[in-house]
């Protein structure tokens, strides 16, 4: 039991404080040994205890505690981005608004008659690829896989007008 006591004490005692976020969570490195190599392990503290919620955290310090990073984000590099993020939401939003108005004027009900990509592919064509069989009939798994590959090939191309 004392062991077990001594090992739980020399984790929170060895303990170095590396930084904190915007939410108050408390980012803590350890090196131990582990079997002969020296480890570093990497832990965030939540600032409410019965709230731990990793999608609180962000993605710079996600990226430290994954090993990704070898040094810690500094506040002055997390405002940075903040303000980057910022000003991409804004800029999001400004091309929505753009994109809103320009369809506005002009008009909802306009029928596509064309979308830039051609007729599409011809169905025939890849039917007469598919492979024959002996008797010089082509086969039907042929045919079912063909016709899924220009089924995926039609979303590919012209997938964007099946989204809202």
């Amino acid at each position: 039991m004392s062991r077990i006591w001594s090992k739980l004490t020399a984790m929170v005692r060895n303990r170095t404080f590396i930084g904190a976020d915007k939410a108050g969570n408390q980012y803590y490195v350890r090196t131990e040994q582990i079997d002969g190599i020296m480890k570093e392990k990497r832990w965030v503290e939540f600032k409410a205890k019965g709230d731990d919620d990793p999608t609180s955290i962000p993605v710079e310090w996600i990226c430290w505690l994954n090993g990704q990073r070898k040094i810690a984000p500094t506040p002055e590099e997390m405002a940075m981005l903040e303000a980057r993020r910022q000003r991409v939401k804004e800029n999001v939003a400004l091309l929505k608004k753009e994109e809103e108005e320009r369809k506005a004027r002009e008009g909802s009900g306009r029928k596509i008659t064309s979308m830039g990509k051609g007729d599409g592919p011809d169905l025939k064509s890849f039917i007469q690829q598919l492979p024959v069989d002996s008797q010089g009939q082509q086969s039907q798994q042929g045919q079912v896989r063909l016709l899924d590959q220009a089924r995926g090939n039609l979303l590919h191309d012209y997938g964007y007008l099946f989204q809202n």
